[in-house]
């Protein structure tokens, strides 16, 4: 058990998980090639594999200070625990809510926004796109698990267990499972995220579970996939290219171009980079929400 829950635990987790990941890696390549499904382009695994390494390093820059702010907090604790069953439970749970609300404010939240969509702006969809990591992230990740330390759950326990989680959330980055049962129920499955990476609008910001899909089901924003609405993957718009500097900054200068209008109120500027995806400040753009509520009256009429 202290080889997982040590201060080196977080880097165990992954040295185990890398060789696994690589076999159920090549063995859905292998399945793709026979049953020409073609679920692979080498220049998306590319840049996949690239975005992963960039957030590895940053994740490894701000290793100290993240930990260094969640060990204040946990030094500060309200509470202590005895490490049993319930607590590694607690730890569980608490730590994959967190990881639900980090999403929800990623998709919601501009600036967060041009975070998060390196991790959906490929139009595959395969074990790889798991590992096509929000670059900067690493910058905020630790403020929304501090919390759970001031509630006593000690720092490299917490991120053990999101280790784990993201373990997990890899793997539901595919399209050769197609249900899992009952734990459709319970977990977040592939079918469930194939729905979070669509572009349809009837899939736009559902599914922000890593592990546990009851937050989205509690929170409002879960949605079965439609046998009737196949889902198409990526952003749209299309982003202009794929080359690394467009993947990493497309959103970021678009942010830019909007906040540097001439005659905008610092309100206006503040909106462009902080409210949600869409909004502008004459009205004239459209938020995943009205998309969505136009869609539905859409619906409602054609029923």
């Amino acid at each position: 058990m202290d080889y997982f829950l040590g201060e080196d635990g977080l880097e165990n987790v992954y040295t185990w998980a890398i060789p696994l990941h690589a076999i159920v890696i090549f063995a859905e390549m292998i399945y793709s090639h026979f049953s020409e499904a073609k679920l692979y382009n080498g220049k998306d695994v590319a840049t996949s594999i690239y975005l992963a390494l960039l957030n590895f390093g940053l994740d490894l820059v701000m290793k100290v200070f993240a930990m260094g702010v969640m060990f204040f907090f946990y030094n500060h604790r309200l509470f202590s625990w005895d490490f049993n069953i319930w607590y590694w439970l607690i730890c569980f749970v608490i730590t994959d809510f967190a990881y639900y609300i980090l999403h929800y404010v990623d998709h919601h939240s501009r600036a967060f926004w041009a975070v998060h969509i390196t991790h959906h702006n490929s139009e595959y969809f395969n074990l790889t796109t798991g590992f096509r990591s929000p670059v900067l992230q690493p910058l905020y990740r630790y403020l929304y698990f501090s919390p759970l330390a001031f509630l006593g759950f000690n720092p490299w326990h917490i991120m053990v267990v999101y280790a784990l989680g993201q373990v997990y959330g890899t793997w539901v980055h595919t399209q050769t499972v197609k249900s899992m049962g009952i734990l459709e129920y319970i977990l977040v499955t592939p079918s469930h995220h194939r729905v979070h990476h669509a572009c349809n609008i009837k899939y736009l910001d559902r599914n922000m579970g890593m592990c546990l899909i009851i937050w989205d089901k509690i929170f409002g924003t879960f949605e079965k996939e439609d046998p009737n609405v196949p889902v198409k993957f990526g952003i749209y718009p299309k982003m202009p290219d794929n080359n690394p500097d467009t993947v990493l900054l497309y959103e970021w200068r678009k942010i830019w171009k909007d906040m540097k209008q001439p005659g905008l109120k610092m309100s206006d500027r503040l909106g462009y980079l902080f409210n949600s995806p869409g909004w502008r400040h004459d009205g004239t753009g459209k938020t995943v929400r009205q998309y969505q509520k136009e869609y539905a009256e859409k619906q409602k009429r054609s029923a």
